[in-house]
């Protein structure tokens, strides 16, 4: 055997009992550990660690091609760095030659991607991966990880992400914590959601439904969606490419390297789309992919170290909070949008659906505020709830209007 039948990654001087996960599945090496094989054609995420208690964790993305011969990708293990880093190709074949060649490599050292899968049928773990990586693509990744070679830790922020260290500048700041790979994010900041130079009717709009700074974003990152000459599906498509994508990527890095300043991205994404309005109707399908997604991710929450965050009815304000006004969008439709919200509704009473089931959240606005309640003795007293007040912005948490 001159080189492996399969697609395979091989992964020299990998010391044993240290974490190493591909994708969904996690693992300690062992001696005789050397690498991946019968690897799916598509993108693949690979991590390590020295330990399996909460150390930092450093991995990068790799594509496997549809080609033929096989492609065999290769990385070896920096002991200094205690992470994988690129070998040549002349490493790679001098490793192979010490330990017996390809056939005995192959066939004694390396792991099939998934062991309980029969050879050529895709295990339900395999289409999961899929499901969450379809608008994943090599150019989010580069432009996400501003790197060639796709590398990510757990380290890794974005610049709006940054711990600042009062009384220390950036520099001194950074010999104490360490040099922090910078990611690229979308620059959403729910606090300032309107364009330059809005004032009046044009800014409260904007501060109030995400629409514009959406766009924005999407243009920004694809510079030719401006949305002229452009038919709507093709818009659709950038959106779900910008903003999915980047969606999907900063989620399986919260799951996989517990990285916070992606959960943070995650966050803001969520905090931006689920209050939208006008864009809801004008990208049904946008907003039906979203969802989707949302749920896909909400059903993984549990396989995060520590939890997501806490999805207990009392602890997921955050969450359930954009759900519920984005029920409320949702229930303000207006005549002539048709039907062409059908999608996102019914993708959204799934969520509703799957929620109540796991979590026993109640999402819809129908609760008793005010009546009357039998005590032990039999008497009968008239009561008052102030607890959804916040939420459907009643009470003192109702907006007022001030005279400047």
């Amino acid at each position: 055997m001159s080189t492996p039948p399969t697609p395979s990654l091989l992964l020299l001087h990998l010391p044993p009992s240290i974490l190493c996960g591909i994708d969904l599945l996690t693992f300690t090496t062992t001696p005789t550990f050397h690498g991946i094989k019968s690897l799916p054609s598509g993108l693949h995420f690979l991590f390590t660690s020295p330990s399996a208690s909460l150390s930092p964790r450093d991995g990068f993305w790799f594509l496997i091609p549809r080609s033929t011969p096989p492609p065999i990708l290769h990385r070896k293990w920096d002991p200094e760095r205690e992470t994988l880093v690129p070998c040549t190709e002349d490493e790679a074949r001098a490793f192979v030659i010490g330990k017996g060649g390809w056939k005995e490599v192959y066939e004694k050292r390396l792991t099939p991607y998934r062991q309980s899968a029969v050879e050529g049928e895709a295990t339900a773990e395999d289409n999961k991966w899929e499901w969450l990586t379809e608008h994943v693509t090599p150019g989010l990744l580069t432009r996400f990880t501003r790197s060639e070679e796709w590398t990510i830790g757990s380290t890794s922020s974005g610049v709006q992400d940054r711990d600042e260290i009062p009384g220390l500048s950036t520099q001194e700041a950074r010999s104490v914590i360490g040099e922090e790979k910078e990611l690229g994010m979308l620059g959403i900041d729910l606090k300032r959601t309107w364009r330059e130079g809005a004032v009046g009717r044009e800014r409260t709009e904007q501060a109030r439904d995400k629409s514009w700074v959406l766009a924005d974003v999407v243009a920004k990152c694809v510079p030719e969606v401006s949305g002229e000459g452009m038919k709507v599906g093709e818009e659709e498509e950038k959106w779900k490419s910008v903003i999915l994508g980047q969606m999907e990527v900063c989620f399986l890095m919260v799951l996989t390297l517990a990285n916070y300043s992606c959960m943070e991205e995650w966050k803001r994404i969520l905090g931006a789309v689920l209050t939208c309005e006008r864009a809801v109707w004008e990208k049904p399908r946008f907003f039906a992919a979203f969802i989707r997604l949302l749920k896909k991710q909400l059903e993984r929450v549990d396989d995060v170290e520590g939890g997501l965050f806490d999805m207990s009815d009392d602890g997921a304000g955050f969450l359930k909070g954009l759900l519920k006004g984005f029920k409320r969008t949702l229930g303000q439709k207006s005549g002539d949008v048709g039907d062409r919200a059908d999608d996102v509704e019914e993708e959204y009473l799934e969520v509703e659906k799957w929620v109540k089931e796991q979590y026993g959240w109640e999402l819809g606005d129908e609760f008793v505020r005010k009546g009357t309640l039998q005590l032990e003795d039999g008497e009968m007293v008239e009561m008052e709830t102030g607890e959804m007040e916040g939420e459907d912005e009643s009470g003192e948490y109702a907006p007022v209007i001030v005279e400047l």
